[in-house]
């Protein structure tokens, strides 16, 4: 296994001391890089573990904090944090620029080429960075079928996918057209990858806490999943030396 480099990093956002955990592939020279958006309940080792697979692969990648370093174990607790969130477009997108400016401050970041990955919240956190224009190499979120505000689809300047389980009752069916709408009618180039039978969350390994019907791991839907996104880097954001 190629080994990699990791820290902590600590910035400010939306009121909070966010605490991203940053991994540096081996080498000297610039590579392009990836920001990598947890689910509500927060930044945990798992999350973690996705951006150092990332470096192993050569990417410059940051799992980012979106709850001041806290990973919620009670459900109820989440919501109460992550509905005000995802209802306000202007605070989540406040979150992603504090991250994506911790990244490219790294010196191994190559600024030109910048991917943003998402699950759930830190999805929704992606999909709006590309809503107000930022400059992405391309865009993946998993469960994170959210909608914008009117119009502002039309600045997202890279491709958009998305993948959903399809039984997950929080993205059903009304929320995937409503998405798929928004994306064609702004002339997106989109794709949407429906997973059979998974429900929400199906990537995330099970917790030791009560979580919220619906939600349930998939372990092949989660292994094609990240196979996908993978693949979907390799495509639009590929490591060159």
């Amino acid at each position: 296994m190629t080994t990699v480099t990791t820290r902590t990093v600590e910035y400010p956002a939306d009121g909070l001391t966010m605490v991203g955990h940053l991994a540096l592939p081996v080498g000297a020279g610039r590579r392009p890089a990836v920001l990598v958006g947890p689910e509500g309940a927060g930044l945990n080792d798992f999350q973690r573990r996705r951006a150092d697979t990332l470096a192993e692969l050569g990417y410059v990648a940051m799992a980012f904090d979106i709850n001041g370093g806290r990973w919620f174990t009670d459900p109820e607790e989440m919501l109460a944090r992550a509905i005000p969130l995802l209802a306000d477009p202007d605070r989540i997108r406040g979150i992603g620029h504090a991250a994506l400016d911790v990244l490219r401050a790294e010196p191994r970041t190559d600024p030109d080429r910048i991917a943003a990955v998402g699950y759930g919240t830190g999805g929704a956190i992606a999909l709006e960075l590309g809503r107000d224009g930022v400059d992405l190499r391309v865009i993946g979120t998993i469960n994170a079928l959210t909608t914008g505000r009117p119009g502002e689809a039309a600045r997202i300047r890279c491709p958009v996918w998305v993948g959903v389980g399809s039984e997950d009752p929080i993205m059903p069916p009304a929320q995937r057209d409503a998405f798929t709408a928004e994306m064609q009618d702004a002339g997106v180039d989109w794709r949407l990858v429906v997973y059979g039978g998974a429900l929400h969350a199906f990537h995330h390994p099970p917790v030791d806490h009560t979580v919220l019907p619906g939600v349930g791991y998939h372990p092949e839907h989660a292994r094609r999943a990240w196979r996908d996104v993978v693949n979907l880097l390799a495509e639009c954001l590929p490591v060159t030396e």
